[in-house]
């Protein structure tokens, strides 16, 4: 089968279901809010029209506030959010996004639509929705 023929976009297997969080939240309140919505990853709203959204993986808090032995309840989400976040057009062919996710080791990005966020994006969403349905 010619996968080449086929076109996936990345607004077919993202994650619609997601949740924003502000910066000046505490790392306890997004660990609750993870745990209500069984998620991962938070959008980190912007503070303005001219400023970029972060995002606030599971993977950074391990790393800089488990792993540092830091109180979950005095560490802001904007001091281990990754911003800004690396964002892809909802348009884009799932094999670019998965180039991209290659070459900078990334392991989530918003899907957007202008400057509207749409989802976001996943190596396993990727693989598991995108090229799966591709070769059903």
């Amino acid at each position: 089968m010619n996968l080449a023929a086929r076109h996936v976009c990345v607004k077919d297997v993202m994650k619609s279901d997601f949740a924003y969080i502000d910066g000046k939240a505490t790392i306890y309140e997004a660990l609750r809010m993870m745990k209500q919505r069984k998620t991962s990853v938070l959008v980190v709203q912007r503070r303005n029209e001219d400023d970029e959204y972060g995002l606030l993986l599971v993977s950074d808090i391990a790393r800089k506030v488990l792993a540092r032995d830091r109180s979950p309840k005095r560490v802001n989400v904007y001091e281990v959010m990754v911003k800004p976040a690396v964002y892809v057009d909802k348009e884009m062919d799932i094999r670019y996004c998965s180039r991209l996710f290659a070459r900078f080791s990334l392991v989530r990005a918003l899907v957007v639509d202008g400057k509207e966020v749409l989802g976001t994006i996943s190596p396993n969403s990727l693989v598991l929705d995108g090229l799966f349905g591709l070769v059903e």
